[in-house]
């Protein structure tokens, strides 16, 4: 049984996650028309029309939900899967090999996340 003094480090943990998270998408989806002007290495001004800068605003969300929820489904994963690798692996040494491929494909996860997520950013 959880202790009240672990119970709320564990909601003020949460809370704070859930704070920077919202600060994020909010300062993303608040700040593109500061960047809808801006100068290349030439000098010459560069603007973006609204409908473009609204494009980019959602492409850029896109590209941090990718990423972020593969992260996160890959520290899950791997917290399940090296768990019982390594429990498997103190019973019977022998397959320790065997037990790094699986912790290596769940690691995967991350990879396909960022990988998506450049492709999102390749395309604003």
């Amino acid at each position: 049984m959880r202790t009240a003094k672990q119970r709320l480090k564990t909601q003020i943990t949460q809370s704070v996650v859930i704070l920077c998270t919202a600060f994020a998408v909010i300062s993303t989806v608040f700040s593109v028309k500061i960047y809808a002007e801006s100068q290349n290495e030439s000098g010459i001004t560069d603007v973006l029309t609204e409908e473009k800068a609204s494009v980019m605003k959602y492409a850029l969300i896109a590209a941090s939900v990718a990423f972020g929820l593969g992260a996160i489904g890959a520290g899950f994963a791997i917290s399940h899967v090296g768990a019982a690798a390594m429990g498997a692996v103190a019973e019977k040494p022998e397959i320790a090999m065997q037990a790094l491929i699986f912790v290596g494909l769940a690691e995967g996860i991350v990879v396909f996340g960022f990988i998506t997520a450049l492709m999102i950013l390749g395309k604003i």
